[in-house]
């Protein structure tokens, strides 16, 4: 008789969002004794980013989970074992409790490293990737940096309560939004004194190295594109607490930035949209966009803003502080604004301004879609470059919305309302709803934003000019 021989494999926590030192396990899938095969998704974890389900590399039985549902846990941490056949017995790995030090990469045989949609297999152990010290050449007078090899790492000992400020030419410890808060408070990372765990510069340190220290206050929320259930909260008496993590962290990270880094200014307008609500309901009817395509009054505000955009296109920029420097974009990356049970995400749809009117509106019924079901990419919420968020869905009017850090104008749509108007020289019921346009003082004079928010109106008050003026 034949005894078949088992090992253990270990699963880590994967780096599913270009960077990030940790994520949140939202759901397993799996349990203790259920059988799983190379490919099969075992669990959900949620970044800074985004929600990403995690598939398993391997073929076998689960033997533990190391981590339960709503656990944080650094990347490069063992979450779960699989029990495989062949190769010699392996001793199942003790589980890694968080936050500590991450262990160095069990000296079993090499496994398979998993690799998820849009990134690249992962290699090495378990521990944090080695800082690079970096080189300086000249190239025609302009310095380059050029990365050296990577120091080996090396396992801490003991968690240091402060750290000091990173040497001359090693890569600070970072996450996202803290480089990010760096760079618009204008704060060299490699400055900065860390004093979260294992050397991670947190935000306080960036606004404790920023002069004078910045003041944080809480942000206004910025309403969404789409209204998706929240999660239910129930409060019988007293207060209840909500932990502020993943992506609801990430947002008021952002936002406070944006808010106190770039000088917003709004500017509101009323517009009669009555012409544009009939366009909607006739191609509704039609179909002339296609079999199954979503039409909205949003599809024609997006088409207004991007012809707008293509009119005064100095407005599709960001500011660029290191360099002192206006970057005007080549192509619109437009964001919609969406809320969701974990909170506000801006997915984008990329190259909006190349896109047909039956384009842009099948680009923005998968979006939707795909944030209603939490399925939201990480790369599908980078490189945006304006946005839109539509209040009017919640039956607001109007608001001043907060930027989107790194952009510099973003359009709220406010509620669509039957109003007297003076038309034709007569006061009668219209169909009117109000635009505000936030955008940077910086890089976006009163000029340029009353231009744009004057041209969106004018194209919604007689959405035939989006042909002629397109």
């Amino acid at each position: 008789m034949t005894t078949e021989v088992r090992s253990l494999r270990e699963f880590r926590m994967p780096d599913v969002g270009e960077g990030l030192t940790e994520a949140e396990i939202l759901t397993w899938y799996v349990k203790p004794g259920d059988p799983v095969t190379d490919g099969q998704i075992v669990c959900e974890v949620e970044t800074a980013k985004a929600a990403v389900e995690l598939p398993i590399p391997f073929t076998g039985t689960v033997e533990q989970l190391f981590f339960p549902a709503g656990a944080t846990v650094d990347v490069g941490t063992a979450i779960i074992t699989v029990a495989v056949a062949g190769g010699a017995p392996a001793p199942a790995a003790a589980p890694v409790p968080a936050p500590v030090a991450e262990a160095a990469p069990a000296a079993a045989e090499p496994e398979r490293r998993e690799v998820l949609v849009g990134y690249g297999p992962r290699t090495g152990g378990a521990q944090r990737r080695a800082r690079k010290s970096t080189t300086v050449a000249v190239s025609n007078g302009t310095p380059v940096a050029a990365p050296a090899p990577a120091a080996a790492p090396v396992a801490p000992t003991a968690p240091a309560p402060v750290l000091p400020a990173q040497a001359v030419g090693e890569r600070p410890l970072a996450k996202p939004p803290v480089r990010k808060l760096a760079k618009d408070l204008g704060v060299d990372l490699r400055t900065v004194t860390p004093t979260g765990p294992d050397g991670v510069i947190t935000r306080e340190d960036v606004h404790a190295a920023a002069a004078p220290p910045a003041v944080v206050a809480p942000a206004p929320e910025v309403a969404a594109a789409e209204p998706l259930a929240p999660a239910a909260v129930a409060v019988t008496g007293g207060e209840v607490r909500i932990p502020v993590k993943g992506v609801r962290k990430a947002t008021a990270q952002a936002m406070v930035a944006s808010a106190f880094t770039a000088p917003h200014v709004t500017e509101f307008v009323q517009v009669d949209v009555t012409r544009t609500m009939k366009f909607v309901r006739r191609l509704k009817e039609t179909g002339e966009l296609g079999q199954g395509v979503r039409v909205s009054p949003l599809l024609l505000v997006a088409k207004a803003l991007l012809t707008a955009i293509k009119r005064h296109p100095e407005i599709n920029a960001s500011w660029d502080e290191a360099a002192q420097e206006i970057v005007i974009k080549g192509q619109v990356n437009l964001g919609i604004a969406a809320a969701t049970p974990r909170g506000l995400i801006v997915p984008n749809i990329k190259d909006a301004g190349a896109r047909t009117l039956s384009g842009l509106a099948t680009a923005l019924g998968e979006l939707v879609d795909t944030a209603r079901q939490g399925r939201t990419s990480p790369a599908d919420m980078q490189g945006g470059t304006v946005t839109i968020t539509n209040v009017g869905v919640f039956g607001v009017d109007t608001g001043t919305p907060i930027l989107n850090p790194g952009e510099a104008a973003i359009l709220a749509f406010g509620a669509v309302r039957d109003m007297p108007w003076v038309h034709k020289g007569k006061v009668v019921p219209r169909q009117v709803t109000t635009l505000a346009l936030s955008f940077d003082h910086r890089l976006v004079d009163g000029e340029l934003g009353s231009k744009v928010l004057a041209d969106v109106a004018a194209l919604l008050e007689r959405p035939k000019r989006l042909i002629t003026w397109g």
